[in-house]
């Protein structure tokens, strides 16, 4: 119990000091760089999922054309 209070305890203090540090200018800059970091980080999962989720179909596209021809 005694490490959950100190771990909302130490989220509540990062939320108040953020909120002070995105009133200045730097510190907005800096929440813009930290955001536009998190967008192209998603946008490359995202990426990598489209094509690991097509190469997997074109497995299993390749293996019912395989299981069609010993079939025929």
């Amino acid at each position: 119990m005694r490490k959950l209070t100190w771990l909302i305890t130490g989220v509540g203090i990062g939320f108040v000091a953020a909120h002070f540090v995105n009133q200045t200018p730097e510190g907005r800059k800096f929440f813009d760089r930290i955001g536009q970091g998190a967008r192209e980080f998603n946008g490359a999962m995202q990426d990598g999922y489209r094509q690991g989720g097509e190469a997997l179909l074109e497995d299993v596209e390749e293996a019912l054309k395989k299981l069609r021809d010993k079939a025929e």
